[in-house]
């Protein structure tokens, strides 16, 4: 095969994977009627968003601007209430009930793995918060609680005991008390968010359930030289195209509002962990995305209006996921939310990837190992592929010598140079052509395998061995890039170069080089799998070529 062609595709996907950019769409759908019954359930429209307004509506007729105002520079703060479980370190704040701050327990900070992860703040560079509230339609005669309302609290400091834990916050207004309740589980980054509305007044009481998750655009775990998508996603299971990023630069550009979804959900992804919002799977729900102004986004969903008639009482709930992108557990939670683990368009490969992946790991217990074990298992399922490409290499540099005396003799004249060429070819029966289709073949593999590494959180500060104490970081020593590097130059050292002109072969020279450079700030997990698959091409290209060369093979 002429390597020359191998390389620029390589290097081509290389600078892809870097800076990849997904094409994203919005498209809002047409609103339906929904029913729910938690006290007496009214058939309802949930209202449209209006992109200037950071708390929804909800109407039962036409869609309608909501009368709240838009969110001011500085966040409204109240009381601060700190919740600490197993899993999470959570800072509530009873302006509005929100979640300013989550920190993951289990997850160490990049940083310093020490101190848990903090994935949501309200202060500092990065605003990202859990909002959720009621909305009322413009002409209603009683009040309810939106995220801006003001709650109270029985404590401040909440810590879980035992199996399960609640944090209640009470709001009261004309004859209406609300009840917000986060409710939380052992060992559990999901968590259940309700509203207990009690109506004392002598008129019925009308509201829909609102939960939204707003950020800015910054990410403190941003690398410069690997791109993964931060920001809202939205899922509709009935849809043609279920699972839809509405990226920053598109919501300023077009806004996603009242789009009626059977279930579905919403989430705030970034590389590792995310936030998603799942009401009920039974409903109707309308879901928006939408800039709030100074750098905030939004991503939400109103739930189906609820009527509460004087003297009952009804709930409204929703759920919340705070925590880390496990490809089981999200499957569980609703359908399609492991999907936020973004393999892209490769996932039907991608997902049964990981799976062997993990289960070489359950066996070897360590990640580095399993990488290095499944790159084998790879490697022996394209054997006779790669071989085809190799020994087609090979038979093009043992006859390397003919064709740079043909490239002496006719190099001015390319025509007859390559009638010449053709000639040889078909006189030793070599296919020049014969290794491409492998490499096209393995590359979707290769292709898949890299997103699962650069996705997987499993992989996440989990150690190797020796230098390697973090496999999603960054080589400290740039010892895996250098070893890569060599590997590269070694495999182009055992390819034809005949048919290269000068030029040509100092540009090959140089891709060692050049993807030496690249791979310097990929994860150590990435460069690991390179390493490994070029040892093993080296091996079997090296093998081949002195076969072909001995004249043991025809």
């Amino acid at each position: 095969m002429n390597m020359r062609s191998f390389w620029w595709l390589a290097l081509a996907f290389t600078l892809t994977w870097i800076w990849l950019q997904w094409a994203q769409f919005s498209a809002p759908v047409a609103e339906q009627p929904s029913t729910t019954a938690s006290a007496q359930v009214s058939n309802a429209q949930d209202a449209s968003v209006t992109p200037a307004a950071d708390v929804p509506g909800a109407n039962a007729t036409a869609p309608q601007t909501s009368s709240v105002p838009m969110a001011q520079n500085a966040m409204q703060q109240g009381q601060r209430i700190h919740v600490t479980t197993d899993t999470l370190d959570l800072i509530i704040d009873t302006a509005g009930g929100d979640i300013r701050e989550a920190k993951l327990m289990k997850y160490g900070a990049s940083e310093d793995a020490s101190q848990p992860y903090q994935l949501m703040s309200d202060s500092g560079s990065l605003l990202y918060v859990a909002q959720n509230g009621i909305a009322t339609q413009p002409a209603a005669k009683l009040p309810a609680p939106n995220h801006k309302a003001i709650y109270q609290t029985a404590q401040t400091e909440y810590q879980m005991t035992g199996d399960s834990l609640s944090v209640p916050l009470t709001w009261e207004q004309d004859g209406v008390k609300v009840t917000k309740t986060y409710h939380f589980k052992r060992g559990e980054h999901l968590l259940e968010v309700t509203y207990q509305v009690e109506n004392q007044s002598e008129q019925a009481w009308s509201g829909s359930l609102y939960s939204q998750l707003v950020r800015n655009r910054y990410n403190p775990d941003e690398n410069f030289m690997m791109y993964t998508y931060t920001g809202p996603v939205l899922y509709d299971g009935n849809a043609e195209e279920k699972y839809v990023k509405h990226s920053f630069d598109d919501l300023n550009k077009e806004t996603v509002s009242g789009r009626s979804v059977m279930g579905g959900w919403a989430a705030m992804i970034q590389q590792y962990f995310l936030t998603a919002i799942v009401p009920d799977q039974s409903a109707q729900n309308s879901y928006y995305a939408k800039p709030l102004g100074d750098d905030r986004y939004a991503v939400g969903v109103v739930e189906p209006l609820v009527t509460v008639e004087p003297g009952m009482s009804g709930e409204l709930s929703s759920k919340l996921y705070i925590g880390p992108e496990i490809q089981d557990r999200l499957a569980e939670i609703a359908p399609g939310l492991e999907l936020t683990i973004d393999y892209g368009i490769l996932t039907f490969l991608a997902e049964p990837i990981f799976w062997l992946l993990s289960q070489i790991h359950d066996f070897v217990g360590n990640w580095g190992v399993a990488i290095i074990l499944l790159t084998l298992l790879i490697k022996l399922v394209f054997y006779k592929l790669s071989e085809t490409s190799y020994r087609s290499m090979a038979r093009l540099k043992k006859f390397q010598p003919k064709l740079q005396q043909l490239k002496e003799n006719y190099g001015d004249d390319k025509a007859i140079f390559q009638q010449k060429m053709m000639k040889l070819y078909k006189e030793e029966k070599i296919n020049p052509l014969g290794g491409c289709l492998p490499i096209f073949i393995q590359m979707p593999v290769f292709i898949a395998l890299y997103w699962v590494l650069l996705y997987s959180v499993e992989m996440r500060q989990a150690p190797f061995m020796l230098w390697i104490e973090d496999l999603s970081a960054q080589d400290p020593y740039y010892i895996l890039p250098v070893i890569m590097g060599i590997t590269m130059y070694i495999q182009q050292k055992l390819n034809p170069s005949a048919m290269m002109d000068e030029m040509q072969q100092k540009v090959m020279k140089a891709l060692p080089f050049i993807f030496t450079f690249f791979f310097l700030w990929f994860p150590a997990g990435l460069v690991l799998y390179w390493v490994v698959n070029n040892i093993l091409s080296v091996a079997q290209q090296w093998y081949i070529t002195k076969k072909i060369e001995a004249g043991e093979e025809k």
